[in-house]
């Protein structure tokens, strides 16, 4: 009996510490900007309104726009597809909004079918394949950078990075980015055991 409770209980240690183990990851590179050269700036996509993005989506594209503009990129991919009922993609309410700041339609490249984070950066893989792309600089919001990363080291972007956007302009309260934390961890581990 006493053999059965040390492997009940290093079970559920199991069960408690992996969660805890990729939540500290997903904070520890919440926290950890990787701006680097890249051949190709991909922004993951986020809401948009009949063209106009989300304050999220805004944010993530003028980081984009601001890291294109350093030279850190000559191209920047904008990725996300259509919601039920929309008139524009997310890739398209991307590609608008950065042409609009002055960057060139022939340095953005979009990918307007993926409707998650995975199916996104999938279809990257070909974008990239037609385009001789082989490094990443991804942006996406700060909890969302670890999964970003992971699924785009599992699709063989080895040399990839991430450069977040800043929750300043967002104004999001402790308790929203608990949550989003809370969120990410719970993604991580699905992906990870959907193997996907």
């Amino acid at each position: 009996m006493k053999k059965v409770l040390k492997i009940a209980a290093g079970i559920v240690t199991l069960i408690l510490a992996y969660p805890l183990w990729v939540g500290l990851q997903v904070w520890q590179q919440s926290r950890t900007d990787e701006v680097h050269t890249a051949d190709a700036i991909v922004v993951l996509g986020a809401a948009q309104y009949n063209g106009d993005p989300s304050p999220v989506f805004q944010a993530r594209l003028d980081h984009a726009a601001y890291l294109y503009l350093e030279d850190l990129s000559p191209t920047i991919i904008v990725t996300g597809g259509r919601q039920p009922g929309d008139t524009f993609t997310e890739a398209e309410a991307g590609e608008n909004y950065l042409a609009a700041q002055g960057i060139s339609r022939d340095d953005i490249l979009g990918e307007t079918e993926g409707s998650t984070t995975y199916e996104s950066l999938e279809a990257v893989t070909e974008i990239a394949a037609d385009n001789g792309i082989d490094s990443l600089l991804l942006v996406s919001d700060p909890m969302h950078s670890e999964r970003v990363k992971r699924m785009a080291h599992d699709l063989g972007f080895d040399d990839s990075w991430v450069s977040w956007a800043g929750y300043t302009a967002l104004d999001r309260s402790r308790l929203t980015k608990a949550k989003e934390l809370i969120r990410e961890v719970a993604s991580i581990m699905v992906y990870e055991f959907m193997d996907r």
